[in-house]
């Protein structure tokens, strides 16, 4: 299956940035920019994934337009006595429909393996949330010509608490936020290992219609020659979401990929 029968998604991850002023100017552009983007040749799914803080301010601000909106991160338990994490119910609540899961920094930061990101992916499901798991190698692993192990690792046990929905997004931990991009054929080899993997794991049917996304530096100079490539589906963009040019450009290309 090409990735022209798998409909596109460009996500925006905001991480630590913006205040509410910033947030609501760059959803305005966002918003006003977006129709003529989705009318053209194709269509793609949009999300963006601001600071908890900035949840309620971006749901105001989308409401109405084709952008969708996800959480950075959640923790397993519904609720309870865990200080500075927000639940699954809190996410829906506020309006999210998705949830980044293991994203690069959090593994690093804040020390989460497998299993943890597991357990969160599958609460995702639990609470009506899409897990965008987040799976991808640093640098020295890449010398070792470890990636592929990492990667198998890595998307294995998000797997085992088997979330009933869920999306991937490779992201080799030595491109994000370098300006450093894997090239269209690194990118693809890792890709597709991932779908022959999912292929192992829940089956070659949900393997062809899962969505594996790109992160690490993509930006609107890269992603055409990227999303060209027969298994990736998209983007989940950093630096390049904090600008609604840039991000809005990036949507265009996703928009009007055929596959």
């Amino acid at each position: 299956m090409s990735n022209g029968n798998r409909r596109p998604v460009a996500a925006g991850n905001w991480k630590m940035n913006l205040l509410r002023r910033d947030a609501e100017v760059l959803c305005q552009g966002l918003t006003g920019g977006l129709p003529a983007k989705l009318e053209g040749a194709g269509a793609a799914d949009v999300v963006l994934f601001p600071t908890a803080t900035l949840l309620t301010t971006v749901a105001r601000q989308i409401q109405g337009s084709a952008i969708s909106l996800g959480g950075q991160d959640m923790h397993p338990d519904a609720s309870g006595a865990h200080t500075g994490d927000v639940s699954g119910p809190q996410l829906a609540d506020a309006g999210c429909g998705w949830v980044l899961c293991g994203h690069s920094e959090r593994r690093q930061d804040h020390g989460e393996d497998d299993a943890l990101i597991g357990r969160k992916a599958r609460a995702a499901t639990d609470h009506g949330l899409l897990p965008l798991i987040c799976l991808g190698e640093s640098g020295n692993e890449r010398r070792a010509e470890q990636t592929l192990a990492v990667l198998r690792r890595q998307l294995t046990a998000a797997l085992a608490s088997k979330p009933a929905s869920f999306e991937i997004a490779y992201e080799p931990i030595w491109a994000i936020g370098t300006g450093e991009v894997a090239t269209p054929e690194i990118a693809q080899q890792a890709h597709a290992f991932l779908r022959q993997t999912l292929a192992e794991l829940v089956g070659e049917e949900r393997a062809a219609t899962t969505r594996i996304l790109y992160g690490g530096s993509a930006n609107p100079s890269n992603v055409a020659d990227l999303i060209a490539q027969r298994d990736i589906d998209g983007f989940l963009v950093g630096g390049a979401s904090l600008d609604s040019g840039k991000f809005l450009d990036i949507i265009d290309v996703c928009a009007r990929h055929r596959g």
